[in-house]
């Protein structure tokens, strides 16, 4: 096995306007606009190739967001608008194209599905609602857990929904019939984030615990890994574009990258050694356009950091 060198990880902008707590950031890899939302209720779009130009405003909702979710084949921006459901922003027309109600709570993350014409929502009451994609229709509300639901990842080849949830446990949905297929309960306190490796062989989770744990896909979420990897919450964790790395943020105000095939700790960016964030680090975007990654913070701001 080739052992990655480490990386370089350099600050190169810090992107502010928002006035509260920043929470959601959603993009494409290979594209240049990148959009976030937090307490405020402002949905910004931001450009990775200029990050010093000021933001741009996409919308503005009544209560705090999220989630968030671009699709970039149809330039819908989806906004998981607390106690008041889903909305689809047509990015084109610079207007809301779509709204659906749901249960008056907290709305967590999304999970899209084109081929299976479907939107996943991880609601605050333990419901997970499945949206039609075309419309963004409800199609079914299903009662998973009797507490909240962090955090959705899809694996469409085998058609399994990875879901990570306050009580604990992530369970593994059929994507199609929604029955469980697997429970994993090694995590002894919330599941904040969960993500599946690109090469779809790993189920990476994490959460209030601060340990970072992957599943062997193939030999039924058998633990393959786990590390004490924060000395706070881990908030999220995302790969690069090569699929090589990937970066997980807390409580702990860092960020720290990690080599995939091995889980070996990479480097480290915080607020001492890099001028990071000053408070939690909630959710991270990386960009395929000159490996750039980006994070967001309850200081209300966000960084673009280059990645060589």
């Amino acid at each position: 096995m080739t052992l990655l060198h480490r990386p370089q990880i350099q600050k190169l902008a810090s992107l502010t306007g928002h006035r509260d707590c920043v929470y959601a950031l959603a993009g494409h890899a290979n594209e240049d606009a990148l959009f976030s939302a937090g307490a405020d209720g402002f949905v910004v779009s931001w450009s990775l190739n200029a990050p010093e130009q000021d933001g741009q405003l996409v919308a503005r909702v009544e209560n705090s967001v999220y989630a968030l979710h671009y699709v970039p084949e149809r330039q819908l921006l989806l906004i998981g608008h607390n106690y008041q459901g889903v909305q689809a922003i047509d990015l084109h027309e610079k207007q809301l194209w779509r709204a659906t109600a749901l249960p008056p709570v907290a709305i967590f993350d999304f999970a899209y599905s084109a081929p299976r014409n479907r939107l996943y929502v991880a609601l605050a009451d333990g419901t997970l609602a499945v949206l039609r994609a075309n419309d963004f229709s409800l199609e079914k509300l299903l009662r998973v857990a009797h507490k909240s639901l962090r955090s959705l990842a899809l694996h469409e080849e085998r058609g399994e929904l990875a879901i990570g949830s306050s009580d604990a446990t992530v369970r593994i949905l059929d994507a199609d019939t929604l029955a469980v297929r697997h429970t994993l309960t090694e995590a002894t306190n919330s599941v904040f984030t969960v993500a599946y490796s690109p090469d779809g062989e790993r189920l990476f989770a994490a959460g209030r615990d601060a340990h970072l744990r992957a599943y062997e896909v193939a030999q039924g979420y058998t633990e393959g890994l786990t590390v004490v990897a924060h000395l706070f919450a881990i908030n999220h964790l995302t790969f690069s574009p090569d699929g090589q790395m990937f970066a997980t943020c807390s409580m702990d105000k860092s960020i720290k990258l990690w080599e995939t095939s091995t889980g070996r700790l990479l480097r480290v960016a915080d607020r001492a050694r890099s001028a990071g964030h000053g408070t939690s680090v909630n959710r991270l975007f990386w960009s395929g356009r000159q490996n750039r990654l980006v994070s967001c913070s309850d200081d209300r701001s966000l960084a673009v950091w280059q990645v060589s």
